[in-house]
């Protein structure tokens, strides 16, 4: 008979092995002495203790499933069971219990993290869904478009919730896109359209600018220009592929007109620059016959220097009026020098004058007795009321008296 801490062998062979509830049947062995019967149910323990040892470390170690951890708990707690190993039985089934709870832990563990995945992965499509439908509204067509673009992307990397969920957010995230893609396709459409409309508008504009590049009626065709100018930044851009095209052919076609007249007009204000000169001449030369001492001879020098004067062109707008005044101030000189000397020289004038002189220095006398009597009277009333009758008379007597003097007398 043979025996060990953990086993034995009996004299038929038998092999048993200790545990808490006693001793159990390993089996029998027949092939050799009971130390081997021992030594080779020993390496059959020691073969359980590295399949248990190599399972905790895959348990601690790598993201073996629960349901595959158990499966091989439950494999070799069967071996441990069936006594077929002789050695310390029960430390391997403390740790195959030990291994049990861990895994269960393990299980807990990622179903809570699957729920906050879950959870995570719930909000994060909520956000995108939330966002897509924010984005719907944009009217930042490009810049909107690659957005919802990325949003796929991320949607894709996002793991799915369950069916329901998941699918109706991703109902609405869809019809999110869609329905910007909807706007934007009718505001690309509608902006096809107008371009089309603006490129017919530009057409006509062309057409009559080129037709009024050749005219040289300046003014009013300068003016129609300008005005199609402004019907051109009103039509709006056509499409690029036309805009640049009939800009530059309307810009052509006003720039040959400009160039015309600015090349007339360049000729026309040197020519009226000369006349200038001239007309400056003529007033300083009219200018020399002031003040008058000889009218007649001033009238027929006037008379000779204007008609000069009106022989010569335009001047520069300007400086129109300041020669033109130098011009009209002698003619008024002349004029009143004129108008003095007829004073002067007409006698029924004069005489009309100093007769209505006298009149009204007679009627200022008698309203001077006539103020003196109602005062010694003591009629202050009638006194106050011919004073002021007074004070009219002697305004007018002054006025004849001034007109008088200037028929000299």
């Amino acid at each position: 008979m043979s025996s060990d801490p953990w086993g034995r062998v009996d004299e038929t062979g038998t092999v048993y092995v200790r545990t808490a509830d006693g001793e159990q049947v390993v089996g029998s062995w027949q092939a050799g002495s009971p130390d081997e019967a021992l030594a080779y149910f020993k390496r059959k323990y020691e073969g359980l203790v590295v399949e248990i040892g190599l399972l905790e470390r895959r348990v601690r170690t790598t993201d073996l499933s629960a349901k595959d951890a158990q499966t091989a708990i439950d494999h070799l707690r069967e071996q441990v069971d069936a006594h077929h190993a002789v050695g310390d039985l029960d430390a391997l089934r403390a740790r195959l219990d030990k291994l049990v709870e861990a895994v269960e832990a393990r299980r807990e563990e990622r179903k809570a993290q699957k729920v906050k995945q879950s959870d995570e992965a719930r909000h994060a499509k909520e956000a995108l869904v939330a966002e897509a439908e924010e984005l719907a509204q944009s009217e930042q067509w490009r810049a909107a478009g690659e957005r919802l673009r990325a949003l796929v992307d991320t949607w894709k990397g996002l793991p799915r919730l369950d069916r329901k969920s998941d699918d109706e957010l991703w109902h609405r995230f869809s019809h999110a896109r869609s329905a910007f893609s909807k706007r934007r396709k009718a505001h690309f459409a509608a902006l096809d359209a107008q371009r089309e409309d603006a490129r017919k508008t530009k057409e006509k504009l062309v057409a009559e600018a080129e037709s009024l590049s050749g005219s040289t009626d300046w003014g009013p065709t300068a003016a129609r220009y300008r005005e199609l100018m402004a019907e051109w930044k009103a039509a709006g851009r056509a499409q690029r592929e036309h805009e640049d095209d009939l800009w530059n052919r309307f810009r052509g076609a006003q720039d040959v007109f400009f160039a015309a007249r600015s090349s007339v007009f360049a000729e026309r204000d040197a020519e009226q620059s000369e006349n200038l000169k001239l007309k400056e001449e003529l007033a300083e030369e009219a200018e020399k016959l002031l003040p008058v001492t000889d009218l007649k001879a001033a009238r027929a020098a006037f008379r000779s220097i204007n008609e000069r004067w009106e022989a010569i062109g335009h001047v520069p707008r300007d400086a129109r009026p300041k020669v033109e005044g130098r011009m009209h101030a002698v003619e008024r000189a002349i004029q009143e020098s004129e108008e003095a000397e007829w004073r002067r020289t007409n006698p029924e004038a004069r005489a009309r004058a100093a007769g209505l002189t006298g009149q009204l220095q007679a009627a200022v006398d008698k309203l001077k007795g006539q103020i003196e009597a109602a005062r010694a009277q003591g009629n202050t009333a009638k006194a106050e009321k011919l004073e002021r009758e007074l004070e009219g008379r002697q305004a007018l007597l002054d006025q004849a008296l001034k007109g008088l003097q200037e028929f000299g007398g």
